[in-house]
Order: structure tokens, then C-alpha cells, then sequence
């Protein structure tokens, strides 16, 4: 929209004359001075004349092409009329001035700075033809990525950064998508944060997942020999949530995923400890719906096994379906925008386990076991407070206690890792989806970690918690303990 006195109220009156319904409207000079989001419920017949409406004077954005920058310095001679004769030229191949500049009593009396934006390369080839024609002409900067872009047409610019996270889309997709985030700003800003801050956190997000892939790849690895014939494998990724990977022999299954992004180099990395050649993965055992615990499920041949709450969470794209949180506009958002840059791949092999429950561990119902060479583990199904079905992984025998992310051991998160995760917590403002319940289940899981490790102390055994982040760990006076040596993986090393 142009940034003139009535150009809302023109808009608005398009859209009341076919009884269209604003639901949000979101405007802010500060962002960008000539893009408004308005969401609208109307009827087919009325949406499709009120985009043509807007359309016609020219209102409805329909693309994001990137526009093409040009910075230029034009002698202009010094008599009246020169700059009007200048503008003459941008003006007539519809040229966006970002910036002009002239002083005929500074440094330079002839010299006219201005940077122009362009929607096609071929216009500014014509109108470097007329300038060069008639004018002294020095060109400072020309740019057709769309990264030398300024703030007046923000969300252009910051179109093209998603498009570099995520490859070219559908301009549908895109706009689409913008809106989203627009939303998502709106909401934040009505409770006190920087708008420029939410979008920063956005593309920080994906860059940061882009920045630890291939060469930039690397693990923080444990290893336990939990009987003579069974070991398991803690894998703290660069960004969001441990692999977990237990060996028995011909059998290996696999507790979480990671992110899809991150396949190619954890299979590698499996393959270096060994964990990938002759016996193929068996199972996949996933303890929740996040991208960064299942989003890598789809790329492995073996059956997924998960809470039907957690399959349901997958299908409606959504980490808050099942909770009170579910029409959280941020939490919505949120998964939408995690599963896109982290290359998100579900299972057509997934089995859910039952939630008939025939006993209960504390205040969890367990509802099945896993076997693993020569353990068992019960399946505890929890209570909500993370994500709905979410489920932990519980041998008492053993002294194992795989806890998703209700218990974390969050002194041992590497400072890159507490940064990226601090990034999901301000877009969603809570990683729990009822912040309640998932203190009941922390307060639980802590309680049954002290009571197994008291158990098994007196046979020189430890209750480890493998938390969904950070390393494994163990209780020392009520406090979480990094437990064993922990080794770095690096792909190069």
C-alpha cells in the first residue's frame, strides 16, 4: 500500500462493500511502510472480487520476486530543473528511491547519490542506457540477490533470506508464510518484544541449523556398558535433541532422531562408531512429536514406534494439539517454521502403543514394554506438560531412565546449544505446552531417578537420566551431574 493519508480506509472500504469480515489487521512504519496483513473471512464470490478490486489499484501483493538494488552517483549540472529532469527517468521505469542525496554546498556541489529498487534486471540495463547517455555516471552498487535491499521493503528482503534457507518455493508458500511470521510478531510485540527481534530470532533459527551441517557438523558422544552383551550411545547434536542409540548385539534401536537436516552426517557418524555396518537399525523408538526428537524418522527404513498423541501432533502440524495451549497462534507458528528448515520427514512405518494402561510407575501409566537384547524397558506415559504423548523409557533394573525433555541437566548445554534452545523458548515464550503439569512430571521423574539410584547403589550401580537434552547425567545431593567421559565427535577428526 502506498504510505498515504487513507490508504487503510480505502482498503477496509473495498473489503466492508463486499461484506468481507476483517479478522487481524497489522501495520507498522517501522517494519515496513507500505505493507500491511490483513486477515479476511468472506465468501468465495466476495474474496474473489475484493482481490480483484484491490488488485486494480494496485494494492494486492501477489509476488516476492527480489528486487534488484542500484546505488549510483550522477553529476547533474547545476541549473534549475536538473534534479527534476533526473527523476523523470526513475519515475518512468517505476524505480523505488531508498535513499537521494545532494548538497550544492557540501563536498561535492554536482553530485547527486541515490539507490534505487527495481523489480527487473532489464529495467535498470534501460535506465543505465539514459543516464549514461546524458550524465557523468559512477555505479557505487548493483545487486540483484536482494541483499543490498533496505528496511522499505523489509519483508521482500526478508522473503529472500528465507529463500535461502529453504530454496526457491512457490510465491503462495511464501506469502503465506509471511503472513505467519507476521502473525506471530503482532503477538509477541502485544506482550513487550522488539518485532525486529522476533524476525532475527526466526532466521537465526534456520541459519543456525545451516551453519552445523557437512563441514560444521559435530557430536558430543557418551558411551555405557549397561550388561556384558548391551551398550548405549548418548549423541548431543549441534542443535536441538539427543540421539540415543542402544547396541544388543544383531539388534540396535534407535530412542529419538534428531532433525531431518542432520541424517547424512549422523549416519556418518554412526558408521565411524560402528553403529551402521552389517546390522541395520531395527526399531525407532520416538519420545515425542518435536522435529528435533522425530524429524528424521521418514529418512531410516526401520518401523517408528510412538505414543498415538504424538502421531496425532505430527498430522496436524501442530505441537500444541492435545494440550490447552492448541490455538496458541506461537505454537502453531513455531512447528510450522522448525519442521521447514529442519527438512522434516515422517514415517509411513509407525506403530502406536496402546494406552491400556495395566499398572502404574508413581504417577505414570505404563503402557508397554520394550525389550533390547537383555533389558526391558517400560513405556511411562506422560502427563501432558512438554507435549501431549509424550512417553519416557524406564528400566529399574538397570537403572536407566530415558526422560525426553521434562528432565534436562541444563548446566552441561554447551553455550551454543543453551543459545539456539533460548531461541525456540522466546518464540513460543514456554517450550511446555501447560507449564503445570510439566513441573508434576519433572518433580515425578526426579523422585523415581532417586529412588532407583538408592536402590542401585548398594551393587555399585547408578540410575543415569538421559534427558532429551544436555548429557547424561545423575543425582549429586538433588543436583543433575553429567555422568561418564564425553567425548567429541568432529567429522574431520
Amino acid at each position: 500500500m502506498p504510505n498515504t493519508p487513507g490508504s487503510l480506509h480505502r482498503a477496509a472500504e473495498i473489503i466492508k462493500k463486499y461484506e468481507g469480515n476483517i479478522n487481524r489487521i497489522q501495520y507498522d512504519r517501522r517494519i515496513d511502510p507500505s505493507t500491511v496483513f490483513y486477515e479476511v473471512t468472506a465468501s468465495d464470490v466476495a474474496f474473489g472480487k475484493i482481490t480483484e478490486d484491490l488488485t486494480q489499484i494496485g494494492y494486492l501483493q501477489t509476488s516476492l520476486k527480489p528486487l534488484n538494488f542500484l546505488k549510483v552517483c550522477v553529476y547533474l549540472p547545476h541549473r534549475p530543473g536538473a534534479l527534476y529532469e533526473f527523476l523523470n527517468f526513475t519515475t518512468s521505469v517505476g524505480a523505488n528511491i531508498a535513499f537521494i542525496d545532494f548538497d550544492d554546498k557540501g563536498r561535492h556541489p554536482d553530485r547527486l547519490t541515490v539507490s534505487l529498487n527495481l523489480e527487473q534486471s532489464s529495467v535498470i540495463d534501460r535506465l543505465l542506457d539514459e543516464l549514461k547517455s546524458r550524465y557523468r555516471l559512477e555505479i557505487l552498487e548493483y545487486d540483484t540477490t536482494g541483499k543490498h535491499l533496505d528496511d522499505t521493503v523489509f519483508y521482500v528482503r526478508y522473503a529472500q533470506a528465507i529463500r535461502e534457507l529453504i530454496g526457491e518455493s512457490e510465491e503462495n508458500f511464501l506469502l503465506t508464510f509471511l503472513a505467519d511470521t507476521n502473525h506471530i510478531v503482532q503477538e509477541l510485540m502485544d506482550r513487550g518484544n522488539d518485532p525486529r527481534k522476533v524476525f532475527e530470532s526466526v532466521l537465526l533459527t534456520g541459519k543456525t541449523m545451516w551453519a552445523t551441517i557437512q563441514d560444521g557438523f559435530y557430536a558430543d558422544v557418551q558411551k555405557f556398558q549397561i550388561t556384558e552383551h548391551t551398550t548405549f550411545f548418548c549423541f548431543q547434536m549441534p542443535c536441538g535433541g539427543n540421539i540415543f542409540l542402544i547396541s544388543a548385539g544383531e539388534e540396535k534401536v534407535l530412542i529419538d532422531t534428531g532433525y531431518g537436516i542432520y541424517h547424512h552426517d549422523v549416519m556418518t557418524m554412526l558408521s565411524r562408531y560402528g553403529l551402521s555396518d552389517e546390522h541395520p537399525l531395527s526399531r525407532i523408538i520416538v519420545t515425542h512429536a518435536d522435529a528435533d526428537h522425530c524429524g528424521a524418522a521418514g529418512y531410516f527404513p526401520a518401523p517408528v514406534f510412538m505414543h498415538e498423541g504424538t502421531l496425532a501432533i505430527i498430522k496436524k502440524n501442530n505441537r500444541a494439539y492435545g494440550s490447552r495451549s492448541e490455538h496458541s497462534v506461537l505454537e502453531e507458528f513455531y512447528t510450522k517454521m522448525i519442521n521447514l528448515f529442519s527438512k522434516f520427514n515422517s514415517s509411513d512405518r509407525i506403530e502406536c502403543f496402546s494406552k491400556t494402561s495395566v499398572t502404574m510407575r508413581g504417577i505414570f501409566p505404563v503402557i508397554g514394554t520394550v525389550s533390547i537384547g537383555d533389558i526391558e524397558l517400560e513405556v511411562l506415559e506422560g502427563l501432558g506438560g512438554h507435549t501431549c504423548g509424550q512417553i519416557y523409557l524406564y528400566s529399574q533394573t538397570e537403572g536407566l531412565l530415558f526422560a525426553a525433555d521434562s528432565v534436562i541437566n541444563f548446566s552441561s548445554l554447551t553455550k551454543e546449544r543453551a543459545d539456539y534452545s533460548s531461541l525456540a523458548a522466546f518464540l513460543v515464550t514456554s517450550v511446555n505446552v501447560d507449564s503445570d503439569l510439566a513441573k508434576k512430571e519433572r518433580k515425578a521423574l526426579l523422585e523415581l531417578a532417586l529412588q532407583t539410584d538408592r536402590a542401585l547403589l548398594t551393587k555399585g550401580k547408578r540410575c543415569l537420566i538421559c534427558g532429551g537434552h544436555g548429557a547424561v547425567s545423575v543425582l549429586e545431593e538433588n543436583r543433575l551431574v553429567k555422568y561418564g567421559a564425553i567425548n567429541r565427535y568432529n567429522p574431520h577428526n
